[in-house]
């Protein structure tokens, strides 16, 4: 294989078919382990279709990764066959002002990307929690974050993509035109795919102008239900918050606890973080008839964030929440995600369910999307105990999801720890015609088998 790999990428050094590293055979967890018979890091599209055309030839399962920072197990590999790389892909290619678009390469890291587009006066509003994930892994599993309530999600963000099938055929989806009624949109299929469709080695994505300003604004409630409320009348007044993140005092806690810094307004039970963004004027008026809908529905105080320190504080101690968790315990990441208005249903379940079966449950999420993050603790039960509670605990909070309205993933993706979930609640039908989508990309199966849809 490596000799055959030598003849595709001539560079022996972006070849590892011995003592591969752990890293390259897991996700960022690194609970689940797969295998692997060569790691491959490609610099160019050609290269990548060569060791597609390889591996197709030989019917050799291909797993693609970036950064690994997925956290549902789509970059463990199974089998003989080869991890390709994508990182070193990790380029700006184009910056088209005229057309409010950058052509990039799937490894670009997304906060380098951020930075880059705003030093020029623009702006990539798809801003999901991990900033050190790559372009290319925020598409395959259509990543969200915080703003997406006002910005949406990275799929809105794609124009086209530069793929490589599985038998190293090259095909471009979509371009730099803002409407496009020319056929199947391809692109949108394999956006949120989790690898199993094509490689990305090309991405087109829109830009708009860069906000003006931005304030970050805390409201407090002496419940959570009080604050859930709150949202849908936000969102009603057409107040156009950038973010509504909700947060209960006791996850707060966490981290607070983790960085040894304090959280403003300690006396409330539940908060919803929400951030304005656009013209200085255009942001003072939303502020006024935010303090005016927040007061109206209950909210203890209303807090303008508007010392950049304390704004910057409190939004580290939100973004710390897991690490703080995981400082205590090891922790099952979930995103499941539910209609705005069952937030509160949902949440409450948690914390009754939390109550009944002894496992420590803390949720925090996206209010304004009802993306709800939960970190279901360990605690000091032993492998055998942790694995069987944990399976018998998640069906349960799934099952409540589904029946709420909701679903397996808002953002993570299906991998491997979602796989049993996402298949019992999907109908048969459902699944069949993903499977057949699959088959048209990828007849032999070779990438990604056995992630997500794809058992």
């Amino acid at each position: 294989m490596k000799e055959a790999l030598l003849s595709i990428i001539k560079d022996e050094n972006r070849i590892i078919t011995d003592q591969i590293d752990p890293q390259y055979l897991s996700d960022n967890l690194g609970r689940k382990k797969g295998t692997a018979e060569a790691v491959v890091f490609p610099v160019s599209t050609e290269e990548v279709s060569g060791v597609m055309h390889y591996a197709w030839e030989n019917n050799l399962p291909v797993t693609p990764r970036g950064a690994g920072t997925n956290l549902v197990g789509s970059t463990v590999p199974s089998g003989h066959g080869i991890v390709l790389d994508v990182s070193l892909m990790n380029h700006v290619l184009e910056l088209d002002e005229e057309t409010f678009t950058a052509t990039v390469e799937p490894g670009v890291v997304l906060e380098d990307f951020q930075a880059y587009v705003e030093s020029k006066g623009l702006f990539y509003p798809p801003d999901p929690g991990e900033k050190k994930a790559t372009i290319g892994g925020n598409i395959s599993t259509n990543a969200g974050g915080m703003r997406a309530v006002k910005y949406g999600v990275t799929r809105d963000y794609v124009m086209g993509l530069e793929l490589v099938l599985a038998d190293g055929t090259v095909v471009k989806a979509g371009s730099k035109n803002r409407k496009d009624t020319s056929g199947l949109d391809l692109k949108e299929i394999v956006i949120g795919s989790e690898g199993t469709l094509a490689v990305i080695t090309k991405c087109i994505l829109k830009l708009i102008p860069k906000p003006e300003d931005s304030l970050s604004v805390l409201l407090s409630f002496d419940s959570l239900k009080a604050g859930i409320e709150s949202v849908r009348q936000i969102i009603q007044a057409n107040l156009n918050p950038t973010a509504m993140e909700f947060i209960e005092r006791k996850v707060i806690q966490l981290g607070e606890d983790y960085l040894k810094m304090s959280f403003p307004e300690p006396e409330a039970s539940a908060y919803v973080l929400t951030t304005l963004d656009g013209s200085k004027n255009e942001i003072n008026a939303h502020l006024e008839s935010l303090r005016k809908t927040a007061k109206k529905s209950g909210a203890l105080s209303v807090l303008p964030l508007e010392d950049k320190e304390e704004a910057a504080r409190v939004w580290k101690i939100r973004g710390m929440l897991v690490k703080g968790v995981e400082a205590v315990s090891e922790q099952e990441p979930m995103d499941i995600v539910v209609p705005i208005n069952q937030i509160d249903a949902f949440v409450n379940f948690v914390n009754s369910f939390e109550k009944e079966c002894g496992m420590r449950m803390i949720s925090f999420g996206h209010a304004g999307d009802g993306n709800v993050h939960l970190c279901v603790v360990r605690g000091d039960r032993d492998d055998e105990t942790w694995e069987k509670e944990l399976d018998v605990n998640l069906t349960v909070l799934y099952d409540k999801a589904y029946a709420l309205g909701g679903l397996a993933s808002g953002e993570h993706g299906i991998g491997l720890s979602k796989q049993k979930y996402l298949l019992k609640a999907s109908k048969p039908e459902n699944i069949a015609l993903m499977k057949r989508v699959k088959a048209a990309f990828d007849e032999k199966n070779i990438l990604n088998a056995g992630i997500s849809y794809n058992v």
